[in-house]
């Protein structure tokens, strides 16, 4: 794993002891703390027990795409595969340094090939506790579905999900790090209470239809499944319209995406929830945060973020490691509560 420290990045705090590699467990982490002899189930990783298979139309693109999830052994992360423009299948793998580009989405790249907007279901995949999986692709685009992960979340969950003989290892963030654009958008990763990912998220818009929104989120599979999942990408009309002027947004529309004019929702069926446009932004956090290639036991906090950001924050946290550690033998986490609107 690899990174360079962005512009604008702080470290709040920096640990002085040294950390370990990326793939080497911290001294003295097995069990987490877990007494020996404790019988406490230890989570391993995951992978598919058949192959999930998606048909769609790229957002951006506007391509139809067939798009196969297969399982994948042990370590292997998560991996698209597309045909390059050689017919000649292309690997890229979702770890921070195959990012490039953040505008409107999260697109990932290596030599002349490029995937487009990974993030939902990277966030489907991190969501459900898949650590492995190998994503083929017709187009170079994941297709965007109705817009949120829910469609990724149930044909996952037909396919299945199989136990792997092997730990499932934690990046554990040890000392905060902050990334900022400006002063009133920033995100802030530090120590986490328990061993998976939690999240206080703000967003702003100057629209009645959104305006200020709150929510704090702790994952779980379950938890993602009943309460992010169906959470939808939106946008503003003029936005859109601007998009598919400069080539963007083909396969947007009220079926794929929430679309907000002037007078407020414009989809017949109006929101899912009170909040979807806050939820569907943890949704997009909890897939970028995947490119780190292993669950995340943190604290995120963010105030206005949103894809470029969150890239900014993967990098930055790569880039300083004596901020993390990773960790082993850690006990399956089941989270009391998930998400409370404040």
């Amino acid at each position: 794993m690899r990174g360079v420290s962005p512009r604008g990045t702080t470290v709040a705090q920096v640990v002085s002891r040294p950390r370990p590699g990326p793939h080497e467990a911290a001294p003295g982490t097995a069990g987490a703390g877990t007494p020996k002899g404790d019988r406490t189930r230890m989570a391993v990783q995951h992978t598919l027990e058949d192959v999930a298979r998606f048909e769609g139309i790229g957002l951006h693109t506007g391509a139809k795409v067939h798009m196969d999830v297969l399982p994948a052994d042990a370590d292997t992360g998560i991996r698209f595969v597309v045909d390059g423009p050689d017919g000649t299948a292309r690997v890229i793998e979702a770890v921070p340094e195959h990012i490039v580009d953040t505008a409107y989405a999260t697109s990932l790249g290596a030599g002349d090939m490029v995937v487009h907007t990974v993030e939902h279901l990277l966030a489907a995949l991190a969501g459900l506790g898949i650590d492995n999986a190998e994503v083929r692709l017709s187009a170079p685009e994941v297709p965007i579905m109705d817009g949120s992960a829910a469609p990724f979340v149930h044909g996952l969950l037909n396919a299945g999900l199989a136990a792997q003989a092997a730990p499932r290892a934690y990046l554990k963030v040890t000392a905060p790090i902050r990334v900022a654009e400006g002063t009133d958008k920033w995100l802030e990763l530090g120590p986490g209470d328990a061993p998976t990912l939690a999240v206080a998220l703000e967003i702003r818009f100057d629209h009645a239809a959104i305006g200020t929104q709150r929510t704090r989120y702790v994952q779980s599979p379950k938890a993602f499944a009943r309460l992010l999942s169906r959470a939808r990408t939106f946008g503003f009309l003029r936005e859109v319209e601007a998009m598919r002027r400069a080539g963007l947004a083909r396969g947007g529309s009220l079926d794929t995406a929430v679309v907000i004019g002037d007078e407020g929702v414009l989809n017949p069926d109006g929101l899912r929830y009170p909040d979807e446009p806050v939820r569907h932004k943890v949704l997009d956090l909890i897939g970028d945060l995947a490119l780190l290639g292993r669950p995340l036991w943190a604290q995120v906090t963010a105030h206005r973020a949103g894809h470029t950001l969150h890239a900014r924050a993967v990098r930055a946290l790569i880039a300083h490691p004596e901020c993390w550690e990773i960790v082993t033998d850690v006990p399956e986490f089941a989270p009391a509560a998930a998400l409370v609107a404040v």
